[in-house]
């Protein structure tokens, strides 16, 4: 993977990852928006380890 794609990859990840993050502080638990929240930042957590790993391995 280039080092260009990998760090895009990684940014795309984390303007997700971050924003999420700040809004479970601030949304109400047992709503819909929660959920929601909640499965966003989790598969953008899954996709930041996808990259995560896949530049490791590239770079063997």
């Amino acid at each position: 993977m280039d080092a260009e794609v990998g760090r895009a990859a990684f940014r795309l990840g984390m303007l997700i990852f971050l924003p999420s993050l700040v809004l479970l502080l601030f949304v109400p638990r047992g709503t819909a928006e929660f959920v929601i929240t909640v499965v966003t930042l989790g598969l953008s957590g899954l996709y930041l380890a996808a990259v995560v790993l896949a530049v490791r391995l590239m770079r063997r």
